[in-house]
């Protein structure tokens, strides 16, 4: 069989869902067809989403295809991560290890509360005037 070596993994996060490819190959990166530098412009996301391959030494071994859709830049570096932490643990179960005690495999499920009606948002009221 052709694909029996590409590893696929959803990683979620916020409103963020990210589809991940990984097969073994030289470290390109490509998320939504545009290199990685063209699509994630902040270095800070850049570097969210490749720890995972930089603390288990991948770096260089996998070719990742990336589908990204919705939420903003934070949140869908946070959804790749989690897509690539999961490929990873499937393309060798040996990593598990290392990378839950880093906390890569829990998907953080802290999203935005709704706004309640009659309030101002989730939280907020409005002002009470007394006369």
């Amino acid at each position: 069989m052709e694909n029996e070596n590409i590893y696929y993994a959803t990683g979620k996060r916020k409103s963020s869902i990210a589809k991940t490819w990984l097969k073994p190959g030289s470290g390109n990166i490509t998320v939504n067809d545009r290199s990685l530098d063209d699509y994630f412009v902040l270095g800070s996301a850049r570097d969210l989403l490749a720890s995972p391959l930089f603390l288990t030494e991948n770096s260089d071994k996998f070719d990742i295809k990336i589908t990204v859709l919705g939420g903003g830049i934070m949140g869908q570096a946070g959804a790749v991560r989690h897509g690539i932490t999961k490929a990873l643990v499937l393309a060798n179960p040996e990593l598990r290890g290392v990378l839950k005690k880093a906390g890569f495999l829990t998907r953080d499920a802290r999203v935005k509360e709704r706004k309640k009606y009659g309030q101002k948002g989730a939280r907020a009221n409005y002002q009470f005037s007394k006369r």
